[in-house]
């Protein structure tokens, strides 16, 4: 008995099969049997089944008499089925890699639920990645286990079969089929989320599930009238069921919504799970074919009022957003409709161009601006600094900012950044709003343009003014032109626009040997490679204890315990952010000497834990992450490039990296941390636990690897890296201070390392985990 049976139905698929069983075939695991039902495909459907069946003993063809459609064919598979799960794709569907892993390892730890709704991801035929915008409910925070009532946003989520895994016992007893029609997952989806018991979320897109572009508009031959008999399907099975009475006003708001987004062309079917395109134009062409034709609209809006009438729960009030939707169906209001859709259209066209061209008659001043600035001499005593595409005063160009004030004090400096940022920038320093005639004139002007990113596309480099790109770590994950191979990773990356980017550079800093080479491939330019190190990092040798402990007391460290620094870095293969660890049981197994300083990657977009659990000090808003690392006395990460600038601090470093495997097929990494790791190493929460309870996180061992990476990859950073690219790039000192060697440094310890008190190395181990009323 496999694990999981994978069900495929096939019909006229032919271009997309394949790809569809090999994403199958090809998990990592492959405790598996899969299941291709030719629905009579007139294509060459069946052939390529036959192909995978000889090919692989996991492949079992089943052949359809007659097309009967999607849900009786996958009514079929799960006859054939033997596995301890069921597992439903559609033809042109793939599964992302290692789901399946994923998945096997969701289930063991959720205790073999009824069902599993796990992420996925929308392909439309222009080939961008669109996420699916109701994955906050996959929220593993909570019970590992839950019913329906504990979740149940669930039920108005998307009601696909491919999104869910069923255990196939609990299929069977329930006695569970598809129906015929074109929302058959609707019929499935809800009452299967309605019986079971046990319900598990999997916060990971395992599915991806193609848009395919149709010729003729899909919903031509009324086929979106289907709806109706699913509705009726799901309300008959309640009924039968007094004990599901519960949800029936949930389902009928389900209804109306699916009712009125196909009445209105709005872009989510019921069943369908569409969300929010990336592109307008995908967006669009996705309307405009599967809008009803106009000679049905009116008698589907009728026919819509009587199911109203029929499925309407008595004393449940109608939200008040949602109000005129219902009203317009439960009375039928097509000529009403008709007469606001034509008002809301004649609004939206008289004040859309009105907006626009305000919009447009802004932007040519602003372009008038910047191209009579650029016909004004460059002023040598001007610079202009950016970080982050607006987000403040800090990083790499920060550092050199100060440095030039320093050391090139004639040379006035100018910083860019959003205005709810300008706050982090010193008084000294001119502030400048990104899109402004200020923004524009700096921008022609200064000389010098310091960045860690790239400056506006729009941007005219002129004779005599000189580019500095600092970058912003070292690259461990693949970066630039690598990227070409990683889709999920580029997304929208325009790499023509980037390689223009690249021309425009004069310097590019590097931190190490190993940065020069990557970057000098992944940016190919005729820029100058500046090996001085990472000017941010100049504070870890100038910072003294006395800083250490005003930055303790300013973030609220207890005196006397030990602060670990745990900032993950951004996973391209989840929507969500989440984090991967448990903060509250590692804290409680460690026991009160430790707190965790959680800082979340900036585009995480909210903190890592819940402003309840104890002990752990949300700094994901700190302005500095250098004052992070100074504060702490331990850094735990997984891919981040932190890990480069912390070994500067010669504080230990653990790398907590359980997700290894997806994180590679996903974004990839430049070298293998387990070959050449800045210390202990973490595959999961519980060694992560042990590293920490044994001291082996500051033991000899990591001290020894800890070394050899700081000599490897922090060469330079001896606190004088900001003075050397001014000195070389202002000054025209090509004769830089000498580095100091790694050995003669001396960082400031960690308040831990200089405190007076009895050795931190152990921790003591409880008898026996206490119970977890609440996890993360």
């Amino acid at each position: 008995m496999p694990r999981f049976s994978v069900i495929v139905p096939a019909y006229q698929v032919q271009a997309y099969l394949p790809a569809c069983l090999e994403s199958v075939l090809s998990q990592s695991y492959d405790d598996l049997e899969l299941i291709v039902v030719d629905d009579r495909s007139p294509d060459a459907c069946g052939e390529i089944a036959d192909e995978f069946t000889a090919r692989d003993p996991r492949v079992r063809a089943v052949r359809r008499a007659r097309n009967e459609g999607l849900g009786p064919a996958r009514n079929a598979g799960i006859g054939e089925a033997t596995g301890d799960y069921l597992v439903f794709l559609d033809g042109d569907d793939t599964l992302a890699p290692h789901a399946l892993r994923s998945i096997a390892d969701r289930l063991k730890e959720t205790g073999e639920p009824d069902v599993l709704v796990h992420g996925h991801a929308l392909v439309p035929w222009s080939g961008e990645i669109v996420h699916d915008p109701s994955s906050g409910l996959l929220t593993e925070q909570g019970p590992a286990q839950f019913p329906l009532e504990d979740r149940p946003g669930l039920l108005r989520g998307p009601a696909a079969a491919w999104n869910k895994v069923c255990r196939r016992e609990f299929v069977e007893r329930g006695g569970f089929a598809f129906p015929p029609g074109r929302h058959t997952d609707l019929a499935w989806a809800c009452p299967v989320l309605m019986s079971a018991e046990s319900i598990a979320t999997l916060d990971r897109v395992c599915v991806h599930h193609r848009l395919r572009r149709r010729s003729v508009p899909a919903a031509a031959d009324r086929a979106d009238f289907d709806l109706f008999d699913q509705y009726d399907r799901v309300f008959a099975h309640v009924d039968a069921r007094p004990e599901l009475a519960q949800w029936r006003p949930v389902l009928f708001r389900r209804m109306v919504d699916d009712l009125w987004a196909v009445f209105a062309g709005r872009e989510r079917g019921a069943g369908d799970g569409h969300g929010a395109f990336v592109s307008e134009d995908v967006r669009a062409e996705f309307l405009r074919r599967n809008r009803l034709p106009g000679d049905v609209r009116a008698e589907f809006l009728r026919r819509a009022r009587d199911h109203y009438r029929v499925h309407r729960t008595p004393g449940h009030p109608t939200p008040v957003g949602y109000r005129l939707r219902h009203t317009t169906i439960r009375l039928g209001l097509y000529r009403t409709r008709r007469t606001l859709e034509l008002a809301q259209l004649l609004g939206r066209r008289i004040s859309g161009p009105t907006v626009r061209l305000a919009k447009a008659l802004h932007a040519a001043a602003l372009r008038l601006h910047y191209r009579v600035q650029l016909r004004l001499p460059v002023r040598d005593d001007r610079a202009l600094f950016a970080a982050y595409g607006g987000r403040g005063h800090g990083c790499n160009p920060g550092a050199l900012e100060e440095a030039f004030r320093a050391l090139a004090p004639h040379i006035r400096t100018a910083w860019v950044a959003d205005p709810e940022h300008h706050r982090t920038i010193p008084t000294a320093t001119r502030r400048l709003t990104p899109d402004t005639a200020a923004y524009w004139t700096a921008l022609a002007r200064s000389k010098y343009l310091v960045n860690n990113t790239d400056f506006d596309p729009r941007l005219v480099k002129r004779p005599g003014q000189v580019l500095v790109q600092t970058q912003h770590g070292t690259p461990l994950k693949h970066m630039g032109l690598d990227l070409q191979e990683r889709p999920a990773a580029a997304r929208d990356l325009d790499f023509a626009a980037m390689l223009r980017g690249v021309d425009q550079w004069d310097y590019l800093l590097s931190p190490n040997r190993h940065a020069t080479l990557t970057w000098q491939r992944v940016h190919p330019g005729d820029y100058t490679v500046l090996p001085y190190g990472q000017p941010r990092n100049d504070v870890f040798q100038r910072a003294t204890s006395e800083d250490v402990r005003r930055l303790r007391e300013s973030l609220g460290i207890p005196e006397g315990t030990v602060a670990i620094l745990y900032a993950p870095t951004h996973r391209d293969y989840r929507r969500t952010q989440r984090t991967t660890l448990d903060l509250d049981r590692l804290l409680r197994r460690l026991g009160p000497r430790f707190v965790i300083l959680a800082r979340a990657h900036h585009r995480h977009g909210g903190p890592l834990a819940p402003a309840s659990t104890p002990r752990v000090i949300d700094v994901s808003g700190h302005p500095s992450v250098e004052s992070l690392c100074l504060a702490s006395d331990a850094l735990v990460t997984d891919y981040s490039s932190l890990m480069f600038d912390y070994a500067g601090l010669d504080r230990p470093i653990v790398i907590h990296a359980d997700d290894r495997e997806a994180y590679e097929a996903a974004r990839g990494t430049y070298f293998d941390l387990r070959s050449f790791a800045p210390g202990a190493i973490a595959r999961s929460e519980d060694e992560l636990i042990d590293i920490f309870a044994t001291g082996h996180w500051r033991g000899s061992r990591s001290t020894q690897l800890r070394a050899a990476f700081r000599e490897r990859f922090c060469p330079y950073d001896d606190g004088r890296a900001a003075e050397r690219v001014v000195r070389h790039v202002v000054l025209g000192e090509p004769e830089s201070p000498s580095v100091i060697p790694p050995a003669e440094r001396h960082p400031v310890p960690s308040a831990a390392a200089a405190s007076e008190r009895a050795p931190l190395t152990t921790v003591p181990r409880p008898a026996a985990e206490p119970t977890v009323t609440e996890t993360l």
